[in-house]
């Protein structure tokens, strides 16, 4: 059986080759008997089918919700953000529409909220919430750490205007989670090269120490020689986070090794994180790190570090 069904934006479709689909139009077209439709396809969401062999992209994932929605909701969410071109959006994160409300599925939210014209446009032929409004979603939907995250990579992708995100809110004085878009908007920084770069940022300020500067520069004479992810350039102290592929490629795991010995050369403290350390472990290094380079906490920064490091250690 070699028939597949391809969608088209303007509601037309017919067969061809690993597509998404709508079964109801496949069989009401004749495309598909009730038995292909079982035998060769299997649903991704109600009513919407791939090829049972398949393993659908993220993009087969948006195209099926949108389907599912009869082609009338719009995409929102981290599936507009990566359409967008935001990075470090996985397969399996659930499709947002914005859209009339639906009984509950696994891997979809459909939320039931006004848009206005100007915000939506077109990616790849899709109605899609644009970026002010997909970051405007991003900071009211998800938890602070994660909404700064995904921020943080829609930044990276697409720059947009934080005046326009407010605009929005003003926009939608009663919305719902205002408050929390607030409190990410400040954070958002587009030098951020991974969701653990930004976790790590945050960490480091809840904990009250000072604000650090990403993708800090070494330079040997005129020469760019590695690039830091995060630091203090006035203590000379930097750290980085290393994920697995620092320890799975080899040509990495060498890179590494010379930059931090080129660190130190110059008189550089390099603190490396990687996700076992516990988020104590990490401030308690960091802290003794500046504090023995000169840095000294005020009250403020004392109170909140008093949750990570000992009493003891802060006062000495």
């Amino acid at each position: 059986m070699n028939r597949r069904i391809r969608h088209t934006v303007d509601g037309e479709h017919h067969l061809s080759m690993g597509e998404v689909f709508r079964g109801s139009e496949a069989l009401s077209d004749s495309a598909l008997t009730e038995h292909e439709l079982r035998r060769w396809y299997r649903p991704i969401f109600r009513d919407v089918y791939v090829p049972r062999e398949s393993a659908p992209s993220f993009d087969d994932r948006i195209v099926g919700a949108w389907l599912w929605s009869r082609r009338k909701a719009v995409v929102a969410g981290a599936a507009a953000a990566a359409l967008h071109g935001a990075a470090w959006v996985d397969v399996d994160t659930p499709i947002e529409l914005i859209g009339k409300s639906a009984r509950a599925q696994r891997g979809l939210v459909v939320r039931d909220e006004i848009l206005d014209a100007d915000e939506i446009t077109q990616v790849r032929r899709l109605p899609v919430t644009t970026v002010a409004r997909t970051a405007f979603d991003l900071g009211r939907h998800l938890p602070r750490g994660q909404a700064v995250a995904r921020l943080d990579a829609l930044m990276r992708a697409r720059p947009f205007s934080i005046d326009d995100v407010n605009v929005l809110a003003q926009r939608y004085k009663g919305a719902r989670g205002l408050r929390s878009l607030s409190a990410a908007l400040p954070l958002v920084d587009d030098r951020a090269a991974s969701p653990k770069e930004t976790w790590l940022r945050l960490l480091l300020l809840d904990s009250g120490l000072p604000k650090p500067s990403l993708q800090i520069p070494l330079i040997r004479g005129r020469r760019l020689i590695a690039v830091f992810d995060l630091g203090w350039e006035d203590y000379k102290v930097a750290v980085e986070y290393d994920g697995d592929y620092h320890r799975s490629d080899r040509r990495r795991f060498v890179k590494d090794i010379d930059k931090i010995g080129a660190a130190e050369e110059q008189g550089w403290v390099v603190i490396r994180v990687v996700s076992e350390h516990q988020p104590r472990v990490v401030v308690s290094r960091v802290y003794r790190a500046l504090t023995r380079r000169g840095w000294h906490p005020d009250r403020r920064q004392r109170a909140a570090l008093t949750r990570f490091v000992t009493l003891a250690s802060i006062s000495a």
